[in-house]
C-alpha cells in the first residue's frame, strides 16, 4: 500500500502541475451545466403561425381569436391565399399555416360540420407533431363550443367528464429537472474519460513511461495509480455540477447523496478504466482522443439522455444492455427526481459492477510493462 501511495502522490502532484487540466476540472462542469441544460431540450415555448382566412365570418373569426389569445401560438402574418402561405412555410418564416375555406360559417349552421386545412413544416418531426397537437387541441376546444344539443333531451344535462392529471415526480413539467442528471452523467463521463486515458498517453509521449516500466511497481499498482486521482476528481464534479443545478435550476434531490455519489464511484471507476483501456492502445493523445470521442458519441446519443430508449429500434434496444451510460443515467434521474433506494436500482448497479470490474481488468491486462 505504501508503494500505492507514493504512486498517487506523484499523480495528484503532475495533475495540478498541468495548467492545461484545471480548467477542464473546474471550469467546463460549470460552463456545460449552464449552456446544455438550456439548450439540450425538446420543448416548444412557441410556434409561429400563419392564418389564411377566406370566410371573413363570424365563426372563422372567434376560431381566430382563440387561436391568437393562446400563448403558445405567435402569428407572423396573415396572408391573402394559401399559396402566399406555402411561399412562407417554404422560406422558414412559419412553422404552421391554418386554412380557413369559403363557406366554413355557413356549413357549421347548415351542414353542423366544417372543415379547415393545416400545413405543417415536418423537417423536425418531433416539433411538427407537438405543434399540430397543440393547434387541434385549440381547435377541437373551438368545435365544443359550437356542438348542436344531442336528439335525446335527457342527454342534454349530461355533465362533462373532468379530467384533473397528476404529475409525479415533476409536477411542474419542467424539461430542466429531466435533463440535468442526464447532464451531469455526459459531465462526468467526458472528464473522467479524456483526464484519465490523456494522462497516461502523455506519459508515452514524454517518454516517462520507460522510466517507470523499469521500476518494479506493479501492473495493477499504476493502473490503480492512475485511475484514483481521477476517480477524486470526478466526484468532485459531480458534486459542483449538481451544486450549480440545484443554483441555477432548482433540482431536486430527492433520494440519498451518499447512495448516489457511492453508485457514481462504481461507474467513475469503469469509465476510467476504459479511458485506461483505450490508452494501452494509443500511442498518442490524438489517436486517443479520437478513439474516445467515437465511442463515446455512440453510448451517449444511445443512452437515453436526449430520445427515449423505448422509441428506439429492438435492435438498438438490446445493444443498449452493453451501454454504462444507459444505466447510470437511469440512475442519477431514479434518484434525484423519484427518491429511489437501493433496492429499486440494484439492476443497473449490477450490471454496472460487472461492467467497471471486466473492464479494470481488461486495462491492467493490456497494459504492457517491461522490467
Amino acid at each position: 500500500m505504501r508503494t500505492l501511495f507514493y504512486v498517487l502522490q506523484k499523480e495528484f502532484t503532475q495533475v495540478f502541475r498541468n495548467k492545461s487540466m484545471l480548467p477542464i476540472i473546474f471550469v467546463m462542469p460549470l460552463v456545460q451545466m449552464l449552456i446544455l441544460v438550456f439548450a439540450a431540450t425538446n420543448e416548444l415555448r412557441q410556434v409561429d403561425l400563419a392564418i389564411v382566412d377566406y370566410d371573413h365570418s363570424y365563426s372563422s373569426r372567434e376560431m381566430i381569436a382563440g387561436i391568437t389569445g393562446n400563448p403558445f401560438f405567435k402569428v407572423q402574418q396573415n396572408p391573402d391565399n394559401s399559396q402566399d402561405a406555402e411561399a412562407l412555410l417554404m422560406q422558414n418564416k412559419i412553422d404552421l399555416a391554418l386554412i380557413i375555406p369559403r363557406h366554413f360559417d355557413k356549413n357549421l349552421i347548415i351542414n353542423k360540420s366544417a372543415e379547415v386545412q393545416v400545413l405543417v413544416d415536418a423537417i423536425n418531426g418531433n416539433a411538427a407533431q407537438l405543434s399540430l397537437g397543440y393547434l387541434s387541441s385549440v381547435i377541437g376546444s373551438y368545435s365544443q363550443k359550437v356542438l348542436v344539443n344531442p336528439i335525446k333531451p335527457e342527454y342534454r344535462q349530461t355533465k362533462n367528464i373532468i379530467i384533473k392529471p397528476s404529475y409525479w415526480f415533476n409536477p411542474q413539467l419542467n424539461y430542466k429537472y429531466y435533463m440535468a442528471p442526464g447532464i451531469l452523467v455526459v459531465l462526468i463521463t467526458v472528464v473522467g474519460m479524456l483526464l484519465g486515458g490523456m494522462n497516461l498517453v502523455r506519459e508515452k509521449e514524454l517518454g516517462t513511461i520507460e522510466q517507470i516500466n523499469v521500476t518494479p511497481l506493479k501492473k495493477w499498482q499504476f493502473i490503480a495509480g492512475k485511475l484514483l486521482p481521477f476517480l477524486v476528481i470526478g466526484l468532485f464534479d459531480l458534486a459542483f455540477g449538481l451544486l450549480v443545478a440545484r443554483i441555477a435550476f432548482n433540482i431536486p434531490v430527492r433520494g440519498s447523496l451518499i447512495l448516489l455519489f457511492s453508485l457514481a464511484s462504481v461507474y467513475l471507476v469503469l469509465v476510467l478504466s476504459w479511458g485506461l483501456f483505450i490508452s494501452t492502445i494509443s500511442d498518442t493523445q490524438q489517436q486517443a482522443t479520437f478513439v474516445s470521442f467515437f465511442s463515446l458519441i455512440v453510448f451517449i446519443m444511445m443512452s437515453g439522455l436526449f430520445t427515449p430508449v423505448e422509441s428506439m429500434p429492438d435492435w438498438a434496444q438490446k445493444l443498449d444492455f452493453i451501454n454504462p451510460l444507459f444505466y447510470f443515467v437511469k440512475i442519477m434521474r431514479s434518484v434525484l427526481l423519484k427518491g429511489s433506494n437501493f433496492a429499486d436500482i440494484f439492476n443497473e448497479f449490477a450490471a454496472l459492477s460487472a461492467f467497471a470490474v471486466s473492464m479494470f481488468g481488461l486495462a491492467i491486462f493490456r497494459y504492457r510493462k517491461t522490467s
